[in-house]
């Protein structure tokens, strides 16, 4: 069965408009669009509203490949795309003209634009759907991801994750992340409904929308969870909230001991996750018994997922049946499909005596001072857990200087040097220390080392 099929099979789904409180059974998206039959791409630039989530479900049940982008590229990125992927529908909330493309009416809140002449390619049957590997650079390189890459994943993930039937679960996190992506599908597939919003965490209104539709879940990176941490979120018990998810980095221990107090005191769960686009979605989870106990892990595989690390670099290895079929740089790529079940995550990695892993680095966040090798996320992760929690990010200057940027205007540069002296004897000469009133993100919510980076 395909992912559609299996969406499909979820008879009660119904999808909430967060704007108006319209509620939509998921019967209602079936063929509800005009879509031709036949093979091809579609550029569908989703904003989590219940319009995209309508256009995604049809697509999904037809020919076409879908490639998923944000609605917040800028509109340079957005013709360049288009022009070198030339795809036959594109979906852009608020744009009602594009080089080429006539105006087709879907409904009367959705308009696709189809193209006048459609470009033939030769699309390998495997490729279903094709997410960016960078969300707000506009990169033409994609991961190639199947049907079945989808379908195991969400299985696997259905296999750990407390979802219920009753569930109503927001749309935070956009879903043309793959961490958003497997909230969308896993859900489709068996909560109750899903509310399509725009807003994030940090907004107010997204607040006044989860007590207003009783939401069960939120999702997040490290970052949000700092922020909320910050705002006073765990100070408080929210009602309607039963579980809580969390990947793209490992949380702080200050911060994993405030949320292991709250699920306690309030009777929640928390899952930490660890995946990537190339693998659909998630490879380990941390059951919330192990949040302390084995602090900082990413726990152990998914189901019919395995790890090794490879003996000479210690790079974190994973073996599954949710593995990408390849990457695609230029149309000429989409012929093709490389059938493997490995992965080389870029991560180094650790295992201990009970199974459970641990990642230690990047293989690229690595810096050298003075002839030293130094892992710039063990860093950030030693200062995080000295400091308190606070939100510290670490990046590396030519290989000269050890650049610490942090958000509060209250610390002392002093303060930093000295415990990177006590902590990991480097020199306060080669270190650097700034203050930014807030991280810049990336569009998926991640810390933009790049940006951050091109500051100093």
């Amino acid at each position: 069965m395909t992912l559609y099929e299996h969406i499909l099979n979820n008879k009660d789904l119904f999808f909430i408009d967060a704007q108006t409180g319209h509620a939509v059974p998921v019967r209602s998206f079936h063929q509800s669009l005009p879509v031709d039959n036949r093979q091809g791409l579609v550029f569908i630039y989703n904003d989590n509203s219940i319009a995209s989530a309508e256009v995604l479900l049809n697509f999904l049940n037809s020919p076409f490949t879908v490639v998923l982008l944000s609605v917040q590229l800028h509109p340079s990125f957005k013709q360049n795309l288009e022009a070198l992927y030339t795809p036959c529908y594109i979906y852009d909330p608020g744009r009602v003209a594009a080089f080429g493309y006539n105006a087709v009416v879907a409904s009367l809140t959705i308009q696709l634009l189809k193209r006048k002449t459609p470009a033939e390619y030769d699309i390998h049957s495997n490729i279903k759907l094709l997410l960016s590997t960078s969300g707000s650079t506009g990169s033409p390189k994609f991961v190639k991801l199947s049907n079945e890459n989808l379908v195991q994943n969400a299985f696997s993930i259905l296999d750990y994750m407390p979802i219920k039937k009753t569930d109503v679960v927001p749309l935070n996190v956009p879903i043309v992340f793959v961490y958003g992506l497997s909230i969308f599908t896993t859900n489709c597939m068996a909560a109750g409904s899903i509310l399509c919003t725009n807003k994030d965490l940090l907004q107010p209104g997204f607040w006044t929308d989860f007590t207003k539709y009783q939401c069960s879940t939120i999702g997040g990176v490290p970052y949000v969870y700092e922020m909320l941490q910050r705002i006073g979120f765990f100070k408080k018990d929210h009602p309607s909230l039963r579980y809580m998810t969390q990947t793209g980095g490992i949380l702080n221990q200050a911060l994993r001991q405030e949320i292991v107090r709250y699920v306690t005191t309030y009777n929640k769960q928390f899952i930490a996750q660890y995946g990537q686009t190339e693998a659909a979605g998630r490879m380990a989870w941390l059951p919330q018994e192990q949040l302390l106990t084995k602090a900082a892990s990413i726990g152990r595989p998914i189901k019919n997922g395995s790890f090794e690390i490879d003996a000479d670099t210690s790079e974190l290895i994973y073996y599954g049946p949710n593995v990408f079929g390849g990457y695609v740089n230029s149309p000429a790529d989409l012929s093709s499909w490389h059938k493997t079940d490995k992965l080389y995550t870029g991560d180094v990695a650790r295992q201990d005596e009970e199974g459970y892993y641990y990642i230690t680095g990047r293989i690229k966040r690595i810096i050298k001072l003075f002839g030293s090798r130094l892992n710039l996320d063990e860093i950030e992760l030693i200062l995080k857990n000295a400091m308190g929690g606070q939100t510290v990010v670490c990046t590396g200057i030519n290989d000269k200087y050890l650049l610490v940027t942090h958000v509060n205007d209250q610390l002392e540069t002093e303060t930093i040097k000295q415990l990177l002296k006590e902590k990991l004897n480097i020199h306060p000469t080669a270190v650097q220390v700034k203050y930014l009133p807030s991280m810049p993100l990336t569009s998926n919510g991640k810390i933009d080392y790049m940006s951050i980076s091109l500051q100093a």
